[in-house]
């Protein structure tokens, strides 16, 4: 009925872009942030301007990864080297944190005036993982996890968050290592043999396989199955209601 092998006992959810439509503001913040710092980058070192591209980049470099990460990981396909600087660095400072925090205030402003809309589909697919008994959680990197969980009225759905406030506190490599999931897999007291793992990224997808977890439910939101796919995921599907009619693309 789920669309799931019958081992799976447990499900471990994405948030933006899975669960919720963040994924747009998340990647209008990003473009935001690093074009205006490319422009400067630009004009001081006399290279052209080369803008972030919402596509590719965002997909490769940034979505699914913690915002640091993200921060790091473009800019090395830029190559172009930060100071790493601090927490308290103002939005748009030149260093890691300081692009980090611009982004984060931009996303923050957004969610405020634009609020946080649900794929009417994953909460429709929520409904159903419950009432066959299955566990529940949220992992995501962002670390406003708990107001946006909270926002979108996920709470009664969902048994146990692991965000990017958790994996600070304890330690946890951020996508696509598979820390993050193990821990939601622990919260829940699953094996992760048992337990499936669904998410937009293909840094998330491809931290699902490198945790050894029983399935990986690849969600395409951006034309991108043959990517999910190449990194991990077992099956590709455009809406996780697809699973509930056995649908997707495989």
């Amino acid at each position: 009925m789920l669309g799931l092998p019958d081992h799976v006992t447990a499900c471990l959810f994405d948030l933006d872009g899975v669960l919720t439509q963040t994924a747009r503001l998340h990647n209008a913040a990003w473009t935001e942030t690093f074009d205006d710092f490319l422009r400067r980058h630009a004009a001081t070192t006399g290279e052209p301007f080369r803008p972030f591209d919402p596509g590719p980049d965002y997909h490769r470099y940034v979505d699914g990864r913690p915002r640091l990460d993200g921060v790091r990981t473009f800019l090395a396909s830029r190559d172009i080297t930060l100071p790493e600087g601090t927490p308290e660095d103002p939005p748009g400072a030149q260093t890691v944190y300081g692009l980090g925090n611009r982004k984060n205030s931009l996303v923050l402003e957004r969610m405020r005036t634009a609020g946080v809309d649900v794929y009417p589909g994953s909460v429709t697919y929520l409904k159903a993982v419950r009432d066959a008994g299955l566990r529940r959680a949220v992992v995501t990197a962002s670390a406003n996890g708990r107001d946006v969980v909270a926002s979108a009225g996920l709470e009664p759905l969902l048994e146990a968050r692991v965000d990017g406030l958790t994996a600070q506190a304890e330690g946890l490599r951020g996508k696509p290592a598979p820390d993050t999931f193990l821990a939601g897999a622990k919260l829940l007291g699953v094996d992760p043999a048992n337990a499936v793992v669904f998410e937009d990224a293909l840094a998330g997808v491809a931290a699902g396989k490198a945790g050894g977890f029983g399935y990986v439910v690849g969600v395409d939101r951006a034309g991108q199955a043959d990517e999910l796919r190449a990194h991990g995921a077992d099956v590709v599907v455009d809406d996780l209601a697809d699973l509930l009619a056995a649908g997707g693309h495989e």
